[in-house]
């Protein structure tokens, strides 16, 4: 039962679990929706004040690209009318030259005229026209020079519309350029925004299933859930693909500590292919403190030493957000040498890949096995010829030493009967004096210093 306080009346009531979920859902929901709104008018504006940007980057580029055409054209244009005028000059100039020369000419020839009567009429035409081929050769340069001016005026026009028609061209591809772009933009948006809502409806799903699932289960079952899933992926191919292997629970806690599976796989001839030590770690979503995959490096290292593995595999449902560990099998040879770190997707193919590898070296095994075979022949007669004379020169030496032994007894020995025959000889004569003594005792010898025992023997004496 969950309690909550009424924001209006401030008064507090109680609901179940399942009237706790549907109001946690509902406030969820409108929140997501809220920010998703949000996000989506942001999305919006930003999309907006991007494409105002843009065009008004375009326009102010074309309105530079127009003005600095204008400015080209205009200086061709004061160019040409440079040039044109120079050109006038130059022919007016040349026309006056040659009517100059012309009526210097006709000067002259009024002069030889006047000088020169004389002359037949045949020279005076011959000079006639010698004077108008002149006059039209210069006529036909002045022509020439006019139509080379009209020609050079009717390129720089012809340039000058095709410049513009190029400016123009390049103001329509980049506004087709920009109105397909938008309606790109426009598609992939919507786009984004259904596989977006997709990926959000899926999650919802999958989070639900597995907050579902996770509230019914105890750390503890958790973790045992992980291990029987790796244990029932192993054994569901273990008849086809690794009918040799040895893959059980690690029981063995003499050494302190153990992991949780351990896998050896052999050849035909008894040789170890390879060896592998698994720990498998997960934690509910509501755990306080959340452990990393790090944490447990240093034990597995531990128990694959101990346990005298090949390999240390942690097959890890931990840090679910970190990218490190989310991108396939990750080497953490770095920090442990043979170490890996994978999701339970790949620990069949963990195994696989190892044992794969493992089986390109197995004829360098096998060589090295069967020299070591053939040294251990001989290391064996050797240790047997070593084991023999070692246990005869034992024999030898503890035989050697108790007979010592024994000689020294017998030395105790009869230096214990030599005592004790001295003893018994000066018993027999202690007894003998003690017995001669005896012997000699009389009341006489016993009263001499004893005046009371004296009389008391005399009265005894008369009383008989």
């Amino acid at each position: 039962m969950h309690e909550i306080i009424c924001p209006s009346c401030h008064k507090a009531f109680k609901i179940d679990e399942a009237g706790y979920a549907d109001i946690l859902k509902q406030v969820r929901d409108r929140d997501f929706d809220n920010q998703l709104h949000e996000r989506l008018e942001l999305a919006q504006q930003e999309k907006e004040k991007a494409i105002e940007l843009a065009c008004s980057q375009v326009t102010n580029k074309l309105q530079k690209d127009f003005a600095d055409k204008d400015v080209e054209i205009q200086k061709l244009k004061a160019s040409l009318e440079t040039e044109h005028n120079h050109r006038k000059i130059a022919v007016i100039e040349a026309v006056s030259i040659v009517e100059k020369e012309r009526d210097a000419f006709k000067n002259s020839l009024e002069q030889l005229q006047k000088q020169q009567q004389a002359e037949t009429k045949l020279a005076e035409v011959t000079l006639l026209n010698e004077v108008k081929n002149v006059v039209t050769e210069k006529d036909k340069e002045i022509q020439a020079l006019k139509a080379r001016l009209d020609e050079h005026e009717r390129v720089k026009q012809f340039e000058v519309k095709e410049a513009i028609s190029s400016v123009q061209k390049q103001c329509d591809e980049l506004k087709n350029n920009l109105e397909k772009s938008e309606i790109e933009k426009k598609l992939s948006e919507k786009n984004l925004e259904d596989i977006f809502k997709r990926q959000l409806a899926d999650r919802d799903e999958v989070i639900e299933r597995l907050r579902d699932m996770k509230t019914r289960l105890s750390t503890k079952m958790v973790g045992e859930t992980l291990e029987q899933h790796c244990e029932i992926e192993f054994n569901r191919i273990r008849v086809t693909a690794f009918p040799k292997a040895y893959f059980e629970k690690d029981n063995d806690i003499r050494t302190g500590s153990k992991g949780d599976y351990i896998f050896r796989d052999v050849n035909d001839s008894g040789t170890e292919i390879i060896s592998i030590m698994f720990e498998m770690k997960n934690e509910n979503d509501q755990t306080a403190t959340k452990k990393k995959n790090e944490d447990f490096f240093k034990e597995l290292d531990k128990d694959r030493n101990e346990k005298k593995c090949e390999y240390a595999i942690l097959v890890s449902l931990l840090e679910p957000e970190n990218d490190f560990y989310n991108t396939g099998i990750v080497d953490v040879s770095y920090r442990y040498p043979k170490m890996y770190v994978i999701r339970p997707q790949f620990f069949i193919q963990i195994i696989t890949l190892l044992r794969n590898a493992a089986l390109k070296s197995l004829e360098y095994k096998t060589e090295l096995a069967l020299m070591k075979a053939q040294n251990i022949d001989i290391t064996n007669f050797e240790n047997d010829l070593d084991i023999f004379k070692n246990a005869f020169a034992k024999n030898y030496n503890l035989a050697s030493s108790r007979f010592q032994t024994a000689i020294e007894e017998i030395d105790k020995s009869i230096n214990h009967l030599t005592k004790t025959k001295d003893a018994l000889l000066g018993a027999d004569r202690n007894l003998r004096l003690a017995n001669d003594k005896a012997q000699d005792v009389t009341i006489k010898k016993l009263t001499r210093n004893n005046p009371t025992m004296k009389e008391k023997f005399l009265d005894l004496e008369k009383d008989s």
